[in-house]
């Protein structure tokens, strides 16, 4: 089960962090990957980590500003969010896939990832 929590409203330029809690599975056998849906648009990939091989990925847009990590003692991952803009306004999503399956190419398809948590609600407004 993944529990996505820690969005909210905030400012252009400002800061949030969401967390997604995993219960029933060790973050050793699976990667987490975050989503985001946009009103009117599909669900598009954001980032990513693969903690049992140290690996992340970041899509373009959000390189340089977000920051995902893990905190393996209470079974987390963070999506440290900074200079956000108005385009980051989304619902965003927490998904677990089996860690053999996330690369390069297949970190961002949504069908690779088993679970899914409940989105929680970004808005980048002044």
């Amino acid at each position: 089960q993944l529990q996505a929590s820690g969005g909210g409203l905030v400012q252009p330029g400002g800061s949030l962090r969401l967390s997604c809690a995993v219960s029933g599975f060790t973050l050793d056998d699976y990667a987490i990957g975050w989503f985001r849906q946009a009103p009117g648009k599909g669900r598009r990939g954001v980032s990513c980590i693969n903690p049992s091989f140290g690996t992340t990925y970041y899509a373009d847009s959000v390189k340089g500003r977000f920051t995902i990590s893990t905190d393996d003692a209470k079974n987390t991952v963070y999506l440290q969010m900074n200079s956000l803009k108005s385009e980051d306004t989304a619902v965003y999503y927490c998904g677990a896939a089996r860690m053999h399956r996330i690369s390069t190419s297949s970190w961002s398809i949504g069908y690779e990832y088993d679970y899914w948590g409940q989105g929680t609600l970004v808005t980048v407004s002044s």
